[in-house]
């Protein structure tokens, strides 16, 4: 079964709701006040079924409101709209919610629809024919220029029929949307049923929602449970993308759900506060001015917007531009999302345009640089919008996570893609820029042999201090990018230090003659050893290089440090434990009096010799003695 969603739009009065009903048998004005002053305030909803070619075709209709007043309640219910109806009384001819109408279709981009002049019961054939020219006249180079335009009358049902036909005619040609794609829904009402509890209702633009699914509110972050799903009236088990969708949600009170909140699955997709975007202003508008507040509605979210214009003051009635919008309130808005922007007073259309992207960075340095950027992030071609994203960021990368959250594509739609990327590389759940990669394996290799120079007398640098010389390198690509450099043999890693292939300690002839008076002055002292500062001092080298060497032997475990004046050769505290296990045959208890005859020092080194082969498992303290382990 197809659906596709129609949409009325027209001037007050013009007799859209009544076609509606004479379409389909459904009053679409549902609120006492509506039929109490005999006009549409709210959109309303109906359905019908025809049959195309042997299919089921499930047509659902949105009315909305004709009045200036309720325009802003007919764009909540237009932006999910596959084909419109523009509506226009043959005893009135075109009025001037009829070019508002219609000029918000064309910046929503709606694609296919059918002209419809009601009430042509109203007036003989020559007025009918002067109207027809009128309106073929107001809509040329449009959209509408080469659809059908319909005489009918719903009072006594003349050209209905013709435009059923045509309407079958106008949803075959329109392209059925991804049901497998992330559902998005847009909440256009919120209401308490009896017995039900809370439910919503929209026009489901993308993906499919079934019974017992979890979704998220957006914005907020609320998790919900679907217990319930009508489509156009009916329980079903799932709705798809194009119907008419109505959800009992559990968990969730309708105090805590507003109109303009969407939901979408949970832990994909994230609301923000500020959307960069193409903007077109409407011929009859005027200039739009940076930095202005205007009226934004995007599906059926609305809000005040700050513009900011990348490459202009103002934009002049007519024109395009670069923009970021910053929102009164977050919305959750993905590329390609239609917006239509009113001025802020008085509040009239003044133009609209696309989003293209929703997770802008904080600063620009460059305006005209960037508004390329946005210029290749908006080309239709996935693939290399994609790759003008991924490249935008440099080694950085965007995680799938990331990209996702960015385009509404799913996980699977980006791994596709990816063959057709050449200049992208995947790290582990990152996708890079192969240059940009490359660039930081080169850095990675440099930033170590300028260590190198540095630091002669010092084996290598540490992999975190390398790691944090890289800080808008995210963790997993640099890991892959140093693994990789390690497995072609440009880097070594020995333990937690960095260095050249074959790169060994480079000694000046000072600083190796150092070296062996600081080793031969702790071999030959065993445990009565001297303070490091006093052996130090006595060096013809700086005290910055005699630490180097100290941190050197320590490094190659020649020297042991116990704190920071207490350093003992290797080789005495091997000699020590030997001893110790020697003692342990006579008793497993030593207390310190014994130990200090055991070893032959005074308390100054005692206790931090015990403490050490505490720690090295050696021996373990007991209240005032130790066991020997």
């Amino acid at each position: 079964m197809k659906s596709v969603i129609v949409g009325t739009a027209g001037h007050i009065d013009h007799g859209k709701t009544a076609l509606v009903k004479a379409l389909t048998g459904i009053d679409a004005d549902r609120l006492e006040e509506e039929k109490r002053r005999g006009i549409t305030i709210d959109i309303g909803f109906a359905h019908l079924e025809l049959s195309m070619g042997g299919e089921t075709l499930r047509l659902g209709f949105v009315d909305v409101p004709g009045h200036e007043r309720f325009v802003r309640n007919m764009l909540a219910g237009v932006g999910g709209i596959d084909l419109v109806l523009l509506v226009i009384a043959a005893d009135e001819s075109l009025k001037p919610q009829t070019r508002e109408h219609f000029d918000i279709c064309r910046l929503l981009a709606v694609r296919r629809g059918i002209t419809v002049l009601t009430k042509s019961d109203l007036v003989d054939s020559e007025t009918l024919d002067v109207v027809r020219m009128e309106v073929e006249d107001f809509v040329k180079g449009s959209f509408l220029e080469k659809a059908p335009v319909i005489p009918v009358s719903a009072l006594e049902g003349t050209g209905l029929e013709r435009l059923r036909q045509e309407l079958v005619k106008g949803a075959g040609e329109i392209s059925v949307k991804d049901s497998t794609a992330l559902a998005r829904l847009p909440i256009d009402r919120v209401f308490t049923m009896k017995g039900f509890g809370t439910v919503v209702t929209g026009t489901l633009v993308a993906g499919s929602i079934a019974r017992e699914q979890e979704l998220e509110v957006f914005p907020g972050g609320q998790r919900v449970r679907v217990r319930g799903v009508q489509v156009h009236g009916a329980q079903a088990d799932k709705a798809v993308a194009g119907e008419r969708t109505a959800l009992n949600l559990a968990s969730v009170a309708t105090d805590d759900l507003v109109r303009g909140m969407m939901l979408a699955p949970p832990d994909t997709l994230r609301a923000g506060s500020r959307v960069d975007v193409s903007l077109t202003l409407l011929p009859s508008a005027g200039p739009l001015k940076d930095r202005a507040r205007v009226h934004l509605h995007a599906y059926t979210w609305e809000g005040i917007a700050e513009v900011g214009l990348y490459n202009a003051r103002q934009v002049k009635p007519g024109e395009t531009a670069w923009a970021q919008l910053r929102l009164s309130h977050p919305a959750l808005l993905l590329p390609g999302d239609r917006f239509i922007l009113r001025q802020f007073s008085p509040v009239v259309t003044m133009g609209g345009g696309v989003v293209i992207e929703n997770t802008p960075p904080r600063r620009i340095s460059n305006r005209e640089t960037y508004s390329d950027l946005l210029r290749k992030v908006g080309v239709s071609d996935r693939a290399s919008s994609l790759t003008a994203r991924i490249r935008a960021q440099g080694a950085r990368g965007l995680s799938m996570t990331e990209v996702v959250a960015r385009t509404g594509w799913r996980g699977s739609e980006i791994t596709a893609l990816l063959p057709q990327m050449p200049d992208i590389v995947r790290m582990g759940e990152s996708l890079v820029d192969r240059l940009a990669a490359e660039m930081t394996r080169k850095s990675l290799i440099t930033a170590v042999e300028v260590f190198h120079r540095q630091n002669p007398l010092v084996a290598g640098i540490s992999k975190e201090e390398l790691r944090g010389r890289f800080p808008e390198v995210q963790p997993p690509v640099f890991e892959q990018i140093f693994q990789e450099s390690v497995r072609e043999k440009k880097l070594e890693l020995a333990g937690e230090w960095v260095r050249l292939p074959g790169r060994s300690v480079v000694m000046q002839d000072d600083e190796a003659e150092s070296k062996k008076i600081i080793e031969t002055a702790f071999s030959t002292a065993g445990l009565k050893v001297p303070a490091l500062y006093e052996v130090l001092a006595g060096l013809k080298v700086d005290k910055t290089r005699a630490q180097k060497i100290v941190t050197l032997l320590l490094r190659d475990k020649v020297l042991v440090k116990l704190s920071d004046e207490l350093v003992f050769h290797h080789t005495a505290l091997e000699d020590l434990r030997r001893r110790l296990q020697a003692e342990k045959a006579k008793s497993e208890r030593i207390d310190v009096a014994r130990f200090k005859d055991l070893a032959g020092v005074s308390r100054k080194y005692a206790i931090p010799l015990l403490e050490y082969l505490d720690r090295e498992r050696v021996t373990r303290r007991v209240g005032d003695v130790r066991v020997i382990l």
